[in-house]
C-alpha cells in the first residue's frame, strides 16, 4: 500500500508537468530497448545518466569559525587577509549578512536553507535535549544542498568541521545517515565536534576514523592537511569528469579556540596589539568608514561595562591580553594563506569561470569564551573553572604551541565586532549575527569589488545556489516530504546594487538570546552570557527588549524602546508568531546543566558494565561510558611478554582534561587531568609481572554533587598497589579528545608520553564498571 502511494506521488508529480528533479533520487527511465531471446534479436537501450543541468556552475563555500564583522582587512579589521581581499575585489562583499549566532545551527541552516530550529538544530549538539527542534538531529525532511546537487549530477564533498553529527552518533556503530556522507556528500575529510586540537585532530575519512600524517615536531597542522586533501579532491575530479561539477563545501576549525598558529605566522604580529582593544576597535572603526563597508553616518557602540578599559589593566595583563591576541591573529593569517592556496587551485580549473565562491567569515561573532582574563585551557573556561592570570603568565612563551588550547579574553571579542554591540552566542544584537561574506563568479558578477547591502541570512544560500544551477528544490526526497525551504535566493543582487530585499522577516534566538527583524526594524533581548555557561537567569519575562531601526542605525547604536513602545509592542508580538512557527519554544537558558543532562547513547542506558577490546579508539566522549560523577571501576586483563612493556591501557580525554591509565618502567600509572591545573597521578609500588595478569583502578566517589573528589586505588592480580586522593574531579565534559583502548589518540591526557603511546603487551579485555 504505502509503495503503491509513493507511486501515486510520483505520477501525480509528473502528470502536472513538474520538474522531475522535484523527487529525488530521480526516478530512472523507461527501458525502451527490445529484449529477445538471444542478444541478436534485441536491442540496447541504456539508462541515461544523471547530469547537471546545462551550464550548471562550480559551487565552493567556505566558512570560517568564530571570525567577527571587524577581525579581517576586506572588512576593515587588523588582521591582513590579503587572499580574501583579491576574492573580494573581484566579486562582491556583502555587509549585511547574518548568522544564528552559534556554531552548529549557522551551519545546519546553511546546508538545509532552513532555519535552524526548523532543522533540529536549535543549539550545539553538546546541549541537546528531547525536543524536535533542539536534538540535534537533522531530520530527513530538510535534505542538505549536497543530496540535492549530488542527485542532480555533481560531485560533492566537505572538508573540515562537521558539527551536525550528533557526537552519540559518531562511533564505529554510527548510525551513519547524518554523517556527511549520509547526508549527500560524496566525499569528507575532517572531524566531527565543535572544535579539535589542529596539531592533534580527531580525523574521519568518511567514516572510518585516520590519524594524521605526521606529527606536529614534523610541522602538522589541521589547517594545511585538509587544504592539501581538498585541493587533490577537486583537480582528481575535474581531471575525471570535466565536464561534471564539483559542489565543495570547505569548512576550517579556524578561528575557533583552541587558537593553535605555526609559531612563525604567530612572531608576524608581535607588538601590533600592544595598544589595547579600545585603540584597535577605534581603528577598525575608521577603517570601515574609509572603505565603505559600514555607511558613512555609522556609529561606533561604546565599551559596555562588562569590558574593562585597557588604560586600567595592569603591565602583566596587558602582555598577556596581547599575546593571546597576536597567537589569534596568527592563526586567522595563516588560515588565509591556506584558504589562498585553495583559491589559486579553483583559478586553475578547466571552468574556473563558472565557479561560484561564496566565503562566509564566521558561523557567529568573534569569540567571548575566553571568558575575563583569556586562557589556555578553553575547556576549562566553558566548564566555569577559569584560569588565572598567574598561571596562563607562566604559559606566556608556549601560547599556541601543541600543549595549550589558548583563547583570547572578551575584549578582544568585542573588539573584533566593530562597530556592533555583543559577541558570538547572543543572537539578540549584530556583534553576535553580522558576518562578512564575499561572493565570486568570474563567469556572471560583472560589479567587480561592488558592496551589497541587502539584508541576507545563512539560509538565502542554498536556494541562491539553486536558482543559479537552475534546479528546483525537492519536494519529495526518498519519500520523504520536503519542508520547503525557509531561505529565498539573493541571485538577484550578484548584478544590482539596488535590487529588492529579498526578506522582510527574520527571527533570532540561541540560548534565550532572541530577536526579530521585520522592515527594517529589530527589536532584541539579551539574556545570557556566553563566557558564564553556569549562568541561568530564568525569568524571560523579566529581560529588557531594545529597538533599532536598523535602516537608519546600522550598528545598532540609538535603542528606541522608550520613544516608540507601540513599535517594540507589535515587534514582540511578531518574535512570538515566528517562534511558534519555527518551533523555538521551549526557551532554555541552562549551561552546564544542559549539557550534563541525559543525552541518547548507541548502549542500552541501564547498562553498568562495558567491556572492550583492544583497537576501540576513537570513540566520542559522549558515546563511551561517562565515569564522572560516580564511583566506577576500570579492570584489565593483559599479558606482557617482557619486563619492558609500556604503553596506554585506557585513555579518555586529552590536554584540556581526562584521564589515562598506562604502564610505564614496568608500573601501573593512573593520571586524572583536572583542566591541566593539577594532575593526580596514582603509581604502583609494584612492577607488573610478565605474562598474564589483571589490573584494576577503583575510584570511590565522595559523592554530594557533580565533579566532587573521591579516592583511587590500584590493584595488580587483586592486591593492592597504590592508592592517591582526587580532590577534584570534572562534572560535564572533557573536552576536544575521545576515549580508546590500547592508546591515547589525539592531544595526550599527559606529556609523560608521546601520543599514541600504544601498549607494547597484549590487552585481551578492559571491563567499565559503573555504580
Amino acid at each position: 500500500m504505502k509503495q503503491f502511494l509513493l507511486s501515486s506521488i510520483i505520477l501525480t508529480f509528473f502528470t502536472v508537468g513538474l520538474f522531475a528533479q522535484e523527487v529525488l533520487p530521480i526516478p530512472q527511465d523507461k527501458f525502451n530497448g527490445t529484449i529477445g531471446k538471444t542478444y541478436k534479436e534485441s536491442k540496447e537501450d541504456w539508462p541515461k545518466l544523471v547530469s547537471a543541468p546545462e551550464g550548471a556552475p562550480n559551487v565552493v563555500i567556505i566558512l570560517l569559525d568564530d571570525v567577527g564583522f571587524g577581525q579581517v582587512s576586506t572588512f576593515g579589521g587588523p588582521i591582513p587577509t590579503p587572499n580574501l581581499d583579491a576574492l573580494a575585489a573581484e566579486g562582491l562583499r556583502y555587509n549585511r549578512f547574518h548568522t544564528t549566532a552559534i556554531c552548529g545551527p549557522s551551519r545546519a541552516a546553511l546546508i538545509t536553507g532552513r532555519n535552524h530550529h526548523n532543522a533540529g538544530s536549535g543549539f550545539l549538539a553538546e546541549y541537546a535535549t528531547g525536543f524536535p527542534s533542539y536534538n540535534n538531529m537533522i531530520p530527513p525532511s530538510t535534505a542538505t544542498i549536497g543530496r540535492i546537487l549530488k542527485e542532480n549530477g555533481y560531485n560533492t564533498s566537505w572538508f573540515g568541521k562537521n558539527h551536525n553529527t550528533p557526537d552519540w552518533e559518531s562511533s564505529v556503530v554510527g548510525p551513519f545517515h547524518r554523517w556527511p556522507t549520509g547526508m549527500g556528500f560524496d566525499y569528507f575529510y575532517g572531524f566531527i565536534g565543535g572544535e579539535t586540537h589542529q596539531y592533534y585532530p580527531l580525523l574521519f575519512e568518511n567514516t572510518k576514523a585516520v590519524e594524521p600524517n605526521k606529527t606536529p615536531e614534523e610541522g602538522y597542522h589541521l589547517m594545511n592537511d585538509m587544504t592539501n586533501k581538498a585541493i587533490n579532491w577537486m583537480k582528481y575530479s575535474k581531471s575525471v569528469a570535466p565536464q561534471k561539477p564539483v559542489m565543495l563545501y570547505f569548512a576550517p576549525g579556524a578561528a575557533h579556540a583552541p587558537h593553535h598558529a605555526p609559531k612563525e605566522w604567530r612572531d608576524k604580529f608581535k607588538g601590533q596589539f600592544d595598544a589595547g582593544w579600545d585603540v584597535i576597535r577605534q581603528q577598525t572603526y575608521e577603517r570601515q568608514l574609509k572603505m565603505g563597508v559600514i555607511p558613512k553616518d555609522t556609529k561606533l557602540t561604546p565599551r559596555p561595562e562588562w569590558v574593562k578599559a585597557w588604560s586600567t589593566l595592569s603591565t602583566d595583563e596587558k602582555k598577556l591580553y596581547a599575546r593571546l591576541m597576536e597567537n589569534f591573529a596568527g592563526f586567522l593569517a595563516y588560515t588565509d594563506h591556506e584558504v589562498g592556496r585553495l583559491l589559486k587551485a579553483i583559478k586553475e580549473l578547466p571552468d574556473a569561470e563558472n565557479t561560484i565562491v561564496m566565503y562566509i567569515v564566521g558561523d557567529n561573532g568573534a569569540s567571548s569564551e575566553g571568558g575575563m582574563e583569556g586562557t589556555i585551557n578553553e575547556v576549562r573556561s566553558l566548564s566555569g573553572v577559569p584560569t588565572t592570570l598567574e598561571e596562563n603568565l607562566k604559559h606566556l612563551d608556549e601560547i599556541g604551541n601543541p600543549e595549550t588550547e589558548p583563547h583570547y579574553p572578551l575584549g578582544w571579542a568585542w573588539a573584533g565586532n566593530t562597530p556592533f554591540q555583543w559577541v558570538k552566542q547572543v543572537a539578540s544584537h549584530l556583534g553576535g549575527t553580522r558576518n562578512p561574506m564575499v561572493v565570486s563568479w568570474p563567469k556572471m558578477i560583472k560589479d567587480k569589488g561592488g558592496i551589497r547591502s541587502q539584508f541576507v541570512h545563512l539560509i538565502d544560500v542554498v536556494p541562491t545556489i539553486l536558482e543559479a544551477s537552475h534546479l528546483p528544490a525537492p519536494t519529495l526526497v526518498d519519500g520523504v516530504e520536503q519542508k520547503p525551504m525557509d531561505g529565498a535566493s539573493f541571485l538577484n543582487t550578484f548584478n544590482d546594487k539596488n535590487a529588492k530585499p529579498i526578506r522582510a522577516r527574520q527571527y533570532f534566538e540561541v540560548f534565550s538570546n532572541r530577536a526579530i527583524y521585520d522592515n527594517g526594524w529589530m527589536a532584541c533581548a539579551q539574556h545570557t552570557f556566553p563566557w558564564r555557561q553556569d549562568f541561568a537567569p530564568g525569568n524571560w519575562d523579566n529581560d529588557k527588549w531594545e529597538l533599532y531601526n536598523l535602516d537608519e542605525d546600522f550598528s545598532e547604536a540609538n535603542d528606541l524602546a522608550k520613544k516608540n513602545p507601540e513599535k517594540l509592542k507589535e515587534m514582540k508580538r511578531i518574535f512570538d508568531e515566528e517562534a511558534q512557527k519555527y518551533q523555538v519554544y521551549p526557551l532554555d537558558d541552562r549551561g552546564t546543566g544542559r549539557m550534563i543532562s541525559e543525552k541518547p547513547t548507541p548502549f542500552d542506558k541501564s547498562n553498568k558494565h562495558f567491556s572492550y577490546a583492544a583497537g576501540a579508539t576513537r570513540l566520542a566522549e559522549n558515546a563511551s561510558p561517562n565515569t564522572k560523577n560516580k564511583s566506577h571501576s576500570i579492570t584489565a586483563e593483559l599479558e606482557l611478554t617482557n619486563k619492558d612493556a609500556n604503553g596506554v591501557i585506557i585513555a579518555s580525554g586529552g590536554i584540556s582534561a581526562g584521564f589515562t591509565m598506562y604502564v610505564m618502567n614496568g608500573k601501573l600509572i593512573y593520571d586524572y587531568n583536572y583542566f591541566d591545573e593539577t594532575h593526580y597521578i596514582i603509581t604502583s609500588s609494584e612492577v607488573l609481572p610478565v605474562g598474564k595478569s589483571t589490573v584494576k583502578f577503583d575510584f570511590k566517589y565522595d559523592g554530594g554533587g557533580n565533579g566532587k573528589g573521591g579516592t583511587g586505588t590500584l590493584y595488580i592480580n587483586g592486591k593492592k598497589v597504590g592508592e592517591g586522593r582526587i580532590e577534584k574531579t570534572v562534572a560535564a565534559r572533557f573536552g576536544l579528545d575521545a576515549f580508546g583502548i590500547g592508546e591515547d589518540n589525539g592531544a595526550p591526557v599527559t606529556t609523560k608520553y608521546k601520543p599514541p603511546f600504544a601498549f607494547t603487551g597484549t590487552i585481551h579485555k578492559v571491563d567499565i564498571d559503573l555504580e
